[in-house]
């Protein structure tokens, strides 16, 4: 039995790589139905990454692929995030919502606007950083570097 009816997770999910997939995983794992935001090429100019993005249609493809590809795409909701905090901020059906270590003051930050806005705060599960072969935390940015694939495992001639 899943806790939640409706959880939230978020990301720019450039590569889906294994610390995306334990993120989305658990957030399936816990409830009936997820919304994912999914970062606007506009909000994920405005992070500043250290790598080029790719467009938002390729990212969302990529993403209903590996629902799909999950079994979970009937369950999933994706929506464009333009800011920090979607639909989590201000969606009162949302019970809970799925973070990284990395990602974590973000989702106190929404529950601090949510408690502002009259809503229940949301119950936030904290997922640790999926760690690489060396020890370093899995990231698009050290995977567009070409340091580590996909799995954390690291590349020839690093």
């Amino acid at each position: 039995m899943r806790r939640f009816k409706l959880v939230a997770v978020g990301g720019t999910f450039d590569v889906i790589h294994k610390g995306h997939r334990r993120l989305l995983e658990k957030a399936f794992e816990i409830g009936e139905h997820v919304v994912i935001g999914l970062t606007t090429d506009a909000f994920a100019k405005k992070m500043g990454k250290k790598h080029r993005v790719k467009p938002y249609l390729e990212r969302l493809r990529m993403l209903e692929k590996f629902l799909e590809n999950m079994g979970v795409s009937c369950r999933a909701r994706v929506e464009p995030l333009n800011d920090p905090y979607g639909p989590a901020s201000t969606d009162p059906e949302i019970e809970a919502i799925v973070v990284s270590d990395e990602t974590y003051p973000r989702a106190v930050e929404i529950n601090r606007i949510r408690r502002a806005r009259g809503l229940k705060p949301l119950e936030i599960v904290r997922i640790s950083m999926v760690i690489a072969e060396n020890g370093k935390p899995i990231s698009s940015t050290r995977i567009r570097l070409g340091e580590i694939d996909e799995d954390g495992r690291l590349l020839k001639g690093r």
